[in-house]
C-alpha cells in the first residue's frame, strides 16, 4: 500500500517537473521568435541607414579641377592643400586631406607632403617675381633673422604707403608683399648697398626704407638718395623703445639683480607643486621688447604673497611660498616704476602701429601719453619716444602717413617659423622659398597663374643659386666622412 503511494507521489512530481520544463520551453521559443522579430528589424534599419549613406556618397559632387600639368591634381586641390599646410604644416596637410575624403567617403587621390612642400615653393618664387607696378609711395621693411651657424637671412617687405589702412587699423598680412628673400653670411654696408641698388632697379627706388637699428640695414639704404632725393630711412619704432627701456632699467642695479633671481627661480619651481607659479622665459636678444610678461609675473607674485587665501596657493605651504618667491617683494617699490614705463612703451607702439608715422605725430602721441606719470624713468622714457617720432615726422610731407614700426615683418618671420616647426634647428634650408606665398591665401586662378610662369626647374634653380651647402647638408657630410673613416680602420685592422 505504502509503495503504491510513493510511486504516485512520485508520478506527480515528474508531471509537475514536466509542465515546469513545457512552459520553459514555449518561453524560450517566444523569446526566439522575439529575437527573430528583433534582427529582421535591425536588418531593415541598417538596410535603410546603408541606403541612405550610399544616397550621401552620391550627393558629394566634388567641383571641376583639371589637371595642371602632369601631376595628376588641379588648381582647387593644389590651393587646398597649401592653405592647409600655411596652417598645420606639410604633414599635418596632407593627412587632414586624407582624413577629410575618408569622411566624405569620397575616393579621392590626395598629395603627399612632398608634392605640398614643392607646390608652396612654386608659389613663392612666383610671389617674387611677380612686377610691381610703379609706385611713388613704396616703402621697404628690411631685416635679418638667424637660426644656427653664421648665415643670416635678408627679408624685405613692400606696402604701398599710400594705400594703407585707416587711422585705427595696424598693417595685416595681406596689405604688404614680400620682395626679396635672400641668405648670405657677409651683410656688411656695401653688401646691403648692393641689394638695395638690386631692389631700386628690379621695383623703383622707394619713398622710404624702414629698418630696426642694424647699422648696416639704415647706412646700407642712403645709396637711395643717389637716385631720388626725397628718399628717407626711418628706424623702427618698436626696438628703438626696446633700446630706451634697456637704458633707463637694463642698467639699473635692482632690475639686473631682479633678472638674476627670476632665472634661478625659474629652474628652481618649474618642476615642483609650485609650476604653475613659473615666471616666464625671456630671450636675451629681444628681453626689452617683451618685458611686459616679466612684470605681469612679478606684479601676479606680490599680490599672492599678500593674499596667503588665494586659490592659486592652494596645495602649497606657507614655508614654501616665502622659500621659493619672497625675494619678488622686496621689488614691489620698483615693480611700479617698472610698470609705468612698460606701460609708456604698449601705448606708444600701440599708437604707431594703428596711427603710423604723420606731420602732428609727436604732439599725438604726447595726448596719448598724457601727463599724470610720476616717475623720473617713466617720464625720461616718454620724452624720449617723443622726441624720436618729432624728429621722424620731420622728413615727411604734409597729409602724408608712413609705417614706422617693423612688427608686421617679424609676424611673417613667425609665419616661416610656424612652418619649419622644428627644422630651425637645422638652419636655413630651400623651405624659404615658401615664405612668400605664406602671407595670404593662394586661389586656384592664382596658383594656374603662377604655375604658368614658375616651373619645378625655376625652383631647383633659386635653391642652387641661394644654397650652395646648408647646415643640415654639411652636418650629414660630416657623419658620411666619419662613418666612411672608420669602417676603412675597421677593415685595415681585421685584414692585418
Amino acid at each position: 500500500m505504502r509503495s503504491r503511494e510513493t510511486q504516485a507521489a512520485n508520478n506527480r512530481k515528474l508531471r509537475e517537473e514536466v509542465k515546469k520544463l513545457n512552459a520553459q520551453l514555449e518561453q524560450q521559443a517566444q523569446q526566439r521568435q522575439q529575437q527573430h522579430e528583433n534582427i529582421a528589424a535591425l536588418r531593415q534599419q541598417v538596410a535603410a541607414l546603408q541606403k541612405e549613406r550610399d544616397e550621401a556618397r552620391q550627393s558629394v559632387n566634388l567641383p571641376e579641377d583639371p589637371p595642371l600639368g602632369t601631376h595628376g591634381f588641379g588648381p582647387r586641390m593644389i590651393s587646398l592643400a597649401v592653405n592647409v599646410a600655411r596652417s598645420v604644416g606639410f604633414r599635418g596637410a596632407a593627412r587632414s586631406l586624407e582624413l577629410f575624403f575618408d569622411w566624405l567617403g569620397v575616393e579621392q587621390s590626395t598629395p603627399t607632403r612632398t608634392s605640398i612642400r614643392n607646390w608652396l615653393q612654386r608659389l613663392g618664387i612666383a610671389e617674387l617675381q611677380q612686377p610691381l607696378k610703379s609706385n611713388e609711395d613704396l616703402v621697404i621693411m628690411v631685416d635679418h633673422s638667424n637660426q644656427i651657424g653664421t648665415e643670416k637671412v635678408l627679408v624685405a617687405l613692400g606696402v604701398n604707403s599710400s594705400a594703407l589702412p585707416k587711422p585705427g587699423s595696424a598693417l595685416k598680412h595681406g596689405d604688404v608683399r614680400v620682395l626679396e628673400v635672400k641668405p648670405g653670411s657677409q651683410w656688411k654696408t656695401e653688401n646691403m648697398e648692393q641689394e638695395y641698388e638690386e631692389l631700386a632697379d628690379r621695383l623703383g627706388t622707394p619713398r622710404a626704407v624702414l629698418a630696426d637699428g642694424a647699422v648696416e640695414l639704415r647706412d646700407g639704404a642712403k645709396c637711395l638718395k643717389n637716385r631720388r632725393d626725397d628718399t628717407i630711412v626711418l628706424r623702427d619704432f618698436k626696438h628703438y623703445a626696446a633700446n630706451v627701456m634697456k637704458s633707463l632699467i637694463g642698467n639699473d642695479e635692482r632690475f639686473q639683480e631682479a633678472a638674476s633671481e627670476i632665472g634661478k627661480t625659474r629652474s628652481a619651481i618649474q618642476q615642483t607643486e609650485l609650476s604653475h607659479l613659473t615666471p616666464p622665459s625671456s630671450k636675451p636678444k629681444a628681453r626689452f621688447m617683451n618685458l611686459a610678461s616679466t612684470i605681469r609675473w612679478m606684479t601676479m607674485i606680490v599680490w599672492l604673497l599678500r593674499n596667503p587665501d588665494a586659490t592659486a596657493r592652494e596645495g602649497i605651504s606657507d614655508e614654501r611660498m616665502q622659500d621659493k618667491l619672497s625675494w619678488v617683494e622686496q621689488y614691489a617699490d620698483d615693480i611700479v616704476v617698472w610698470q609705468e614705463c612698460q606701460d609708456v612703451v604698449s601705448a606708444s607702439l600701440t599708437f604707431i602701429n594703428e596711427q603710423y608715422l604723420f606731420r602732428g605725430a609727436a604732439a599725438a602721441l604726447q595726448n596719448v601719453i598724457g601727463d599724470s606719470l610720476r616717475h623720473d624713468q617713466s617720464k625720461e622714457l616718454a620724452k624720449r619716444l617723443i622726441n624720436f617720432v618729432h624728429d621722424a615726422e620731420q622728413q615727411l610731407r604734409p597729409g602724408e602717413r608712413l609705417p614706422m614700426s617693423t612688427e608686421i615683418l617679424e609676424s611673417t618671420f613667425g609665419l616661416y617659423k610656424q612652418l619649419e616647426r622644428q627644422h630651425s634647428k637645422s638652419g636655413f634650408t630651400s623651405l624659404l622659398a615658401c615664405l612668400p606665398a605664406l602671407l595670404k591665401p593662394n586661389t586656384p586662378e592664382e596658383v594656374s597663374k603662377a604655375f604658368g610662369r614658375v616651373s619645378a626647374k625655376d625652383v631647383q634653380a633659386w635653391v642652387k643659386k641661394h644654397f650652395g651647402s646648408t647646415v643640415t647638408s654639411r652636418r650629414q657630410a660630416a657623419y658620411a666622412e666619419h662613418k666612411a673613416t672608420f669602417k676603412s680602420a675597421t677593415i685595415q685592422h681585421a685584414t692585418t
